[in-house]
């Protein structure tokens, strides 16, 4: 019986942890969308909360820490949505993989917009991140899915980057280790359409998340809806069905 109890304490205690520390996550990330990433202070995040400041310290020991935990949490989440959706999309069909891919990525961003902005926004002034990254494992899985994007087109575009004179020494090292072991007989021209394409898809996405396009247009969905068949036909992709 006594067992039990310590048991039940136990349990107690963990979930109220688990619960305080999520909550400090969400404050953070509210923290910064009204203040911007310099808002991020563990005090300030104490007194939204009615906490002590050194009872947080029992959570995060330091800023640093905290910062590092929101972009894995956050990093992750994206990796989740975009490989979630690229694997329900048909193997055979690249058009409906590489705007499924796409698409998520728009959907995850505009749901997480803070969360958008501190992976892809300004950094958070001081932050120093762990060696090896705050969030290496998420980012090897998004830098692998762009460059499946550009794996899936391949065959159909390789033809229109036939002089292309890119080579692996045009690329940062990190980036190839992640993305070579994973397609091998990509040339480096195809490592090239990966990031070309990033651009189209991110620049888009950021002006949509950071408001600029509320005033140009009140359909940013078609807008982004169209710039993905063009991109689509620009590499002489049919879609089928």
């Amino acid at each position: 019986m006594e067992s039990a109890t310590v048991g039940s304490t136990r349990g107690r205690r963990e979930r109220l942890r688990a619960e305080t520390t999520a909550e400090i996550k969400q404050v953070a990330l509210e923290l910064m969308a009204s203040g911007g990433p310099d808002a991020i202070t563990l005090r300030a995040i104490a007194r939204e909360m009615g906490m002590t400041a050194n009872a947080i310290y029992g959570y995060f020991a330091t800023r640093d820490d905290l910062v590092t935990t929101l972009i894995n949490d956050v990093y992750t989440s994206l990796a989740d949505a975009v490989d979630a959706a690229w694997d329900t999309a048909p193997a055979k069909d690249p058009a409906r993989r590489i705007q499924a891919w796409a698409s998520a990525f728009r959907d995850w961003a505009l749901a997480n917009p803070e969360g958008f902005r501190l992976i892809y926004g300004d950094p958070v002034p001081g932050y120093r991140a762990p060696e090896g990254g705050a969030a290496p494992d998420a980012a090897h899985r998004v830098c692998t899915g762009l460059t499946a994007l550009a794996a899936a087109a391949w065959p159909h575009a390789g033809h229109l980057y036939a002089d292309s004179d890119f080579q692996w020494s045009d690329f940062d090292a990190g980036l190839l280790g992640k993305v070579r072991p994973a397609f091998p007989d990509l040339p480096p021209a195809a490592v090239a359409l990966a990031l070309r394409m990033w651009g189209h898809l991110h620049g888009l996405v950021s002006l949509e998340v950071y408001g600029h396009l509320h005033t140009q247009t009140i359909s940013p969905d078609k807008l982004f809806r169209e710039e993905l068949a063009q991109l689509v036909r620009s590499l002489g992709i049919v879609p089928k069905g």
